[in-house]
C-alpha cells in the first residue's frame, strides 16, 4: 500500500526549506534527538510555511494503534544483541513506537521469509534486521510483497534493497591485524565465524589483506572458519589451535564471544595470557572489558548503529519517498588496545 502525504508536501521538502536533514525534521516532529533551539524553530517555521502534515501521525489516527517496528534476531542471547536492543528501544521509546521481537533458530532464507511475513501480519510497519537475516532476505521475492521499509545493522556490505548501517569491516580487521603484527607476531591464527554472515567474509578479507601487506604467508591450518559467533565455538576453536605443538602466538577472533571462548580454553590449558598468547576480539561489547585479560578489540558503536537504523525506519514511515529510498550508513570504528596482547619480545623473555 502506497504511503502518500495528505498535503502533498514531503519531509524532504521541509528539510530543504529549513536547511537540515530529513532525520532532523523527524526528530523535531517526534521530540527526539538533540536539535538546538534555532534548528527546532527553523523546522517548525518550514512545517507551518509548507503546510506539512506528518504522515506517521496520520497512520496512527487511521489505524488507532501505535506504529510498530519488528526486530528479527537470532535466538542466541549475546552482549551484541543486548546492545542492539538498547539502541532500538532508545529510538522507539523516543518516538512513542512499539517494538515486537521474533527470533529464529534456522539460518535459511525460507525461515527468514517466514519470520518477516509473520511480523508484518502481526502488525509490524517496519522491520529491523541483524545478521544473517538481512543477507537471507536481500534479493528475495518475498521482500517486495512485505511493503514495509527494512533496515539492517552490522552487515558486511551494502545491499540494493535494504538500508544498511555498518562499519567498514574490511578496513577495521585490517587495522586490528596490523596492530597484532606491529607487536611482532607472525604466527597468527584466525577464528572467522559462520558463513551466512556477510561480515565474516569482509573481516576475513581484511585479515588476509594485512598479512599480504606485511609479507606474511597465511597458514591455512591456523584458519578456523566454522562455528557460530559464540563462546562455545570459541572454546572449540581454542582447543583445536592451542593443542598444536607449533601453536600460534596470537589468535584474532571476529567477535568478542569467540575471543572469550578462546581465552577460557587457554586458561584451562594453563597458558598465561598475554605472555603465552595474544587474543583479540571484535565489537567491544560489555564482555570485552569484563574478562581477564581485557580484550583488545575493534570497537563498533552497536547501540548507536541500532538507534540510527531504527531512526531510518521511522523516517521512512513518515515519508513515502524515504520509504522507497535505500541508503548505506557507515559509522566510524576505532581500536581499543587493552591487556590481551603483548609484544612478541615480551613473550620470549
Amino acid at each position: 500500500m502506497a504511503r502518500r502525504r495528505r498535503s502533498g508536501v514531503t519531509i524532504r521538502a521541509v528539510a530543504a526549506r529549513a536547511g537540515v536533514s530529513a532525520m532532523t525534521v523527524s526528530n523535531v516532529i517526534n521530540g527526539a534527538g538533540r536539535a538546538s533551539a534555532a534548528t527546532v524553530e527553523a523546522v517548525r517555521a518550514a512545517i507551518a510555511e509548507l503546510g506539512y502534515v506528518p504522515n506517521l501521525a496520520a497512520r496512527r489516527l487511521a489505524k488507532a494503534r501505535a506504529t510498530t517496528v519488528g526486530l528479527i534476531y537470532s535466538d542466541r542471547r549475546t552482549p551484541f544483541l543486548d546492545a542492539v536492543l538498547v539502541g532500538t528501544l532508545r529510538a522507539t521509546n523516543a518516538h512513542g513506537l512499539q517494538l515486537i521481537l521474533r527470533d529464529g533458530e534456522s539460518k535459511t532464507g525460507a525461515d527468514a521469509e517466514r519470520i518477516a511475513q509473520d511480523l508484518v501480519r502481526s502488525g509490524a510497519d517496519a522491520l529491523l534486521l541483524i545478521p544473517p537475516f538481512a543477507e537471507q532476505l536481500s534479493g528475495s521475492k518475498v521482500l517486495a510483497t512485505l511493503d514495509v521499509p527494512l533496515a539492517a545493522i552490522a552487515t558486511g556490505t551494502s545491499m540494493p534493497d535494504v538500508t544498511t548501517v555498518r562499519i567498514d569491516n574490511h578496513a577495521a580487521m585490517l587495522a586490528l591485524t596490523e596492530l597484532v603484527i606491529a607487536h611482532g607476531h607472525r604466527r597468527i591464527a584466525y577464528v572467522a565465524g559462520p558463513d551466512p554472515y556477510s561480515v565474516v567474509a569482509a573481516r576475513l578479507d581484511g585479515f588476509r589483506a594485512a598479512l599480504r601487506k606485511h609479507g606474511i604467508a597465511e597458514a591455512h591450518d591456523l584458519l578456523i572458519e566454522h562455528g557460530e559467533f559464540d563462546y562455545a565455538s570459541g572454546m572449540v576453536a581454542g582447543r583445536t589451535l592451542l593443542s598444536r605443538q607449533d601453536r600460534p602466538t596470537a589468535v584474532i577472533c571476529s567477535s568478542d564471544d569467540l575471543a572469550a571462548g578462546v581465552i577460557a580454553q587457554a586458561n584451562h590449558m594453563g597458558l598465561q595470557l598475554p605472555h603465552d598468547l595474544a587474543v583479540t576480539g571484535f565489537d567491544d561489547t560489555i564482555l570485552a572489558s569484563r574478562i581477564w585479560p581485557p580484550l583488545t578489540v575493534v570497537r563498533q558503536p552497536v547501540e548507536d548503529m541500532a538507534f540510527c537504523a531504527t531512526q531510518c525506519l521511522i523516517a521512512a514511515l513518515g515519508d513515502a519517498e524515504d520509504a522507497r529510498r535505500v541508503t548505506d550508513e557507515i559509522f566510524e570504528y576505532d581500536i581499543a588496545e587493552r591487556q590481551s596482547i603483548a609484544a612478541i619480545d615480551a613473550l620470549e623473555n
